[in-house]
């Protein structure tokens, strides 16, 4: 029973780390007030371009690099059309999600089903991998996982202790107050977009050389849309991002363990879905004030506009 309860809390940390890098990408991105409903499409297209440039090279950080820059890459087409063009991030995002699913369906048809011959390690810590249950849960694990978990804290303190995340919130809760102050909107909408991107690409790449180490068609499987409610459920906070990305973790790998009992697949397979539901409702019920939701988050900004 306990090597069963080990490996589960192991799982759900693995299931866990996508979602808690393409959550705190979203975070960053909200919070200057830009919503990117295209988080989907920018995770394929980190996942294929890690597994072929991690095939091609041999050397799996390399196609992490790649990864993040082809996701920054693609994200400047939302960027522009949200901030340059003023056009309407719902539509712009959902144009980003289906370009960027159909791009990494082409440019993987040729490597579906080949194995990924250099793999992500896992990392095992020296003395804390030894401590029981908690060394196996938690200090035996992809390189993805520690770094989704640094760089949730870091965006944490960036947005909440460091002059440009404060500009950053400022650009979306008063741009204009924001621009009185000498502060550059456009720019730091731009910024906050193309580092999303990174870190959904980020979270993509983790998907094919390390959780599952090979290229499918639809692989990231809707994660990306668990990402931006999760966005919600957290509060728009990168820390809070951390417990909740991890608890959503477990809604998947629950679904296996329940599979021997019998119960339909394919309803278990609705499980973490139906979970993001019910959590969007509850928080539906929630006083809108103690959101913390960025004020002019999906509102295009115009400068000089009274």
């Amino acid at each position: 029973m306990e090597d069963i309860i080990v490996l589960t809390l192991h799982r759900a940390m693995v299931a866990g780390t996508p979602l808690l890098l393409a959550t705190t990408g979203e975070v960053i991105c909200e919070r200057s007030g830009i919503l990117n409903l295209g988080i989907e499409g920018v995770m394929a297209i980190g996942a294929v371009v890690a597994f072929i440039v991690t095939m091609t090279t041999g050397q799996p950080w390399l196609g992490v690099l790649a990864a993040i820059a082809a996701g920054m890459a693609i994200s400047i087409i939302h960027a522009f059309a949200s901030v340059t063009l003023q056009a309407n991030q719902v539509v712009s995002g959902l144009a980003l999600t289906m370009l960027g699913l159909g791009l990494s369906g082409m440019l993987g048809k040729p490597y579906v089903g080949k194995p990924l011959a250099i793999k992500m390690e896992d990392l095992s810590i020296p003395w804390l991998s030894d401590i029981p249950w908690l060394g196996k849960i938690l200090f035996i694990q992809s390189p993805f996982f520690y770094l989704a978990i640094v760089l949730a804290f870091v965006s944490w303190f960036f947005l909440e202790r460091t002059r440009l995340g404060i500009q950053i919130r400022s650009t979306g809760e008063n741009p204009k107050a924001a621009e009185t102050q000498g502060v550059n909107v456009f720019r730091l909408r731009y910024l906050s977009v193309i580092i999303g991107g990174g870190f959904s690409a980020l979270a993509g790449a983790h998907l094919s050389i390390s959780y599952s180490k090979s290229w499918i068609e639809g692989m990231t499987a809707g994660r990306g849309w668990i990402a931006i409610a999760l966005t919600i459920f957290a509060l728009w906070n990168p820390g809070r991002a951390i417990w909740a990305a991890f608890l959503f973790g477990g809604f998947f790998v629950v679904q296996y363990l329940l599979q021997p009992l019998g119960i339909s697949p394919s309803f278990l397979a609705m499980l973490p879905y139906v979970a993001t539901l019910f959590i969007l409702l509850l928080i539906s019920l929630k006083d809108p004030r103690k959101l913390n939701a960025p004020a002019m988050l999906a509102e295009p900004y115009k400068r000089g506009e009274r």
